[in-house]
């Protein structure tokens, strides 16, 4: 069977405006390109699969149902405006949470490729031609741990990344404005014929 393909999603700062540790759907705000991003990957055929580090939960902050609730009531939105997300991958760890289930230094928490070797297995992926886009440092880390070819977005916590990466030896691919900014020149190197792999 061929191995399909995927553009991955940070959510906090990415897909949506960054509030902190939202617990209920009422604090959550799409950002408007987010959709329109989304939208341009289900037309391209590639997997749009989100993946968020929600530390919340181990924290106390929030509940797995909660946070449930808010991916789905995210999903329903996204479905609403034509878009769709076809899978959502989270790690709720903390290694100092008050319980047990969740007190643990996992495999999944990003920059760790757990979540995406998850759903390389879901989805029969073939991680080295797929992309990852996010605002933060482990996001670009969490992209090249898996082999994919990660994105930095200047929304959320974007700019202070940028900065953070003339100090470090691993850098993005490519820097752009939002998400949507991401998705364009993802699907410009699509359309090239120069799907993954960018060095």
């Amino acid at each position: 069977m061929k191995k399909r393909r995927a553009v991955f999603l940070d959510r906090d700062g990415t897909l949506n405006v960054d509030v902190g540790y939202p617990h209920d759907y009422g604090q959550v705000e799409i950002y408007p390109r987010g959709v329109e991003a989304v939208r341009r990957l289900n037309r391209a055929g590639l997997l749009t699969l989100v993946v968020t580090n929600q530390s919340g939960i181990g924290r106390g902050l929030l509940t797995e149902r909660e946070l449930w609730e808010i991916h789905a009531r995210m999903g329903d939105a996204l479905r609403a405006e034509n878009a769709r997300v076809d899978g959502w991958y989270y790690c709720p760890h903390y290694e100092a949470s008050a319980h047990a289930v969740f007190r643990k230094a996992c495999a999944c928490r990003k920059p760790r490729p757990g979540m995406a070797l998850q759903a390389a297995r879901d989805f029969n992926l073939d991680l080295e031609a797929s992309y990852m886009i996010g605002d933060k440092v482990e996001d670009i880390e969490f992209g090249r741990a898996f082999g994919a070819t990660p994105v930095l977005v200047l929304t959320g916590y974007g700019a202070r990344s940028l900065r953070a990466f003339q100090a470090r030896p691993v850098r993005p691919a490519f820097v752009a404005a939002d998400v949507l900014d991401a998705v364009r020149w993802i699907l410009a190197r699509e359309n090239d014929g120069r799907p993954g792999r960018a060095r």
